[in-house]
């Protein structure tokens, strides 16, 4: 504090002893925002495959409340990912920060690795990147990397900021690519790193610090 590393609600704050509430107060040390405390839970989740992404299901299909009874909080997820989708959804008992991580208007990226068939050529690439035009209107990638081309299939690691229903699968059907394994590896700034499928973690404060902040929560 002495040294000017801290502001509260944007203020540098010096003075030792200086009291806050914790649970309101924008807190940042060397600008990296420190979560409120709160009763709320926030949950990274590894979904697998063909686990459907409702909390239940009236066809008795595998949801995600199955993979996270263990926790005495009622959560709800954050968005949703196909059935054939797997990897990272976030779950959590915080609605208006579900909400505005949904919403359109806050545009959180969303990071995917696809597989996909064919080889993608600098020209597709630049179009998925210009973008392409979908039945419900133009989409496009916001950053798009090719890991891996052998085989006659592609490997791609693509963001968007969009939570249109199945996009990033139109979009590259849309190219002549279509998918053949589509896995979310990111969510604003949460990353599925080496969670296994069916596991799941709480966020760490830097994550929720900068999930909270690009929300304006």
């Amino acid at each position: 504090m002495l040294a000017g590393r801290v502001t509260v609600d944007g203020e540098v704050v010096t003075r030792l002893g200086t009291t806050v509430d914790p649970r309101g107060a924008v807190i940042r040390v060397d600008g990296q925002r420190l979560p409120p405390q709160t009763d709320h839970v926030y949950v990274a989740l590894n979904k697998p495959l063909g686990v459907v992404s409702t909390m239940s299901d009236p066809q008795g299909r595998p949801t995600l409340a199955e993979l996270v009874a263990d926790r005495p909080e009622r959560l709800f997820h954050i968005g949703r990912l196909d059935t054939d989708t797997d990897g990272l959804i976030l779950l959590t008992n915080h609605g208006d920060l579900a909400h505005r991580l949904t919403h359109p208007s806050y545009a959180v990226d969303k990071a995917y690795v696809a597989q996909v068939a064919g080889v993608i050529r600098p020209a597709t690439q630049r179009r998925l990147l210009d973008g392409v035009e979908l039945d419900d209107g133009p989409a496009a990638a916001d950053r798009l990397q090719v890991r891996d081309s052998h085989g006659g299939r592609t490997l791609i690691e693509l963001t968007i900021h969009e939570g249109r229903n199945r996009i990033v699968r139109r979009m590259l059907d849309e190219v002549g690519h279509p998918v053949q394994r589509l896995t979310r590896i990111g969510f604003g700034s949460v990353r599925l790193g080496s969670l296994r499928p069916g596991e799941s973690r709480e966020l760490t404060d830097d994550e929720l610090g900068a999930l909270l902040d690009s929300v304006d929560l």
